[in-house]
């Protein structure tokens, strides 16, 4: 080969090497990245940790679609999400997409609490490049284990120019479901995730990344929430109700400290709760338990001084009122807040 055909041949792979989108991984841990005992344990699999490394050791398939690096932020069970981590997590994305030769994010997460990250960080981060959140529901070391091409399509979407705008997303089981929208509905199967009201917004096919819908509420780069200078967010809880449901859970977490408390449907009990706490400033937010549909705006909520969150369930709307706090404590402000996220 001559001199020339060498040069060419070199800045070939020079050009395609920098052609790659440049993705980071932020990993937290969760089932996506635990060993089992044996490659037949699909529960109860706490024999290990998977690092960032392995990872992507594993999905050597990531080298012809991306220029992958990595940031650990933790490698914990979902249900061990603080706000220290979702801000330390957020901010980091930031920093990662303000960068002009970046791509977009992708985040690993246990699944249980992987939607309430999902939509935080749906709010907070201030960019159009895309940001995936993936996990699994099976452990590293199984035998079916979906964690690997649930990983391979997040980075695919993530560097796709398609998936800009389009907020933050989660990727399981080759379907893009939206933040906002989607939630876990099952135990155990790999389609868990779902949005019921409104469906994914698109799919990880195998020929090409396909959308079907936008939103239409404001999110990411449009959102006004600013986490830059925040080191903790206000108290906000959620109390469900039921048959015979006793206001003490409303009492109790007023008396710690909440700033703001969901309730999971209502019950005849917590009416004079609800007064005691507003007395305090405690804003009370009134949720739905069924997992789908609106709760309508309502002028008697609006006369009770209760906010009503669309169709954001009570983990979410738990999510957006902690933000909203850090702004204001005014009910129409907040209200104003709900209809708009």
């Amino acid at each position: 080969m001559s001199g020339l055909a060498c040069w060419l041949a070199s800045a070939s792979l020079i050009f395609a090497a920098d052609a790659l989108p440049k993705v980071k991984l932020f990993t937290t841990g969760g089932t996506i990245q635990s060993k089992g005992a044996h490659r037949q344990k699909i529960m109860e699999y706490s024999d290990g940790k998977v690092t960032p490394e392995e990872l992507i050791k594993d999905l050597p398939e990531l080298n012809s679609i991306a220029e992958v690096t990595y940031e650990e932020i933790s490698n914990i069970g979902s249900g061990g999400m603080k706000t220290e981590l979702l801000l330390k997590l957020a901010k980091d994305i930031n920093t990662w997409l303000a960068q002009p030769d970046s791509a977009g994010a992708v985040v690993t997460h246990g699944t249980d609490t992987l939607e309430e990250t999902a939509y935080f960080l749906n709010l907070v981060i201030k960019s159009d490049k895309p940001v995936v959140v993936v996990g699994s529901m099976r452990p590293f070391t199984a035998v079916s284990r979906d964690g690997p091409f649930n990983l391979y399509n997040a980075v695919r979407v993530a560097g796709s120019v398609d998936a800009k705008g389009k907020g933050v997303m989660v990727l399981l089981n080759d379907e893009i479901n939206a933040a906002r929208d989607v939630t876990k509905t099952n135990t155990y199967r790999v389609n868990t995730f779902e949005s019921r009201d409104l469906g994914p917004i698109g799919f990880a096919d195998t020929d090409k990344i396909a959308f079907y819908r936008t939103l239409s509420y404001k999110h990411t780069y449009k959102s006004e929430f600013d986490i830059s200078k925040l080191n903790t967010l206000p108290k906000v809880d959620i109390v469900y109700g039921y048959q015979e449901a006793d206001r003490a859970p409303i009492d109790s977490l007023v008396k710690a400290g909440s700033k703001g408390i969901i309730l999971d449907n209502s019950a005849p009990s917590f009416a004079d709760a609800v007064k005691d706490g507003q007395k305090k400033g405690v804003v009370f937010v009134a949720d739905d338990r069924k997992g789908s549909g609106r709760v309508m705006l309502s002028a008697a909520a609006a006369e009770k001084g209760i906010v009503t969150p669309d169709n954001l369930n009570a983990q979410k709307a738990r999510v957006l009122l902690r933000l909203a706090l850090t702004k204001t404590t005014d009910l129409k402000e907040i209200q104003r807040i709900f209809n708009e996220y």
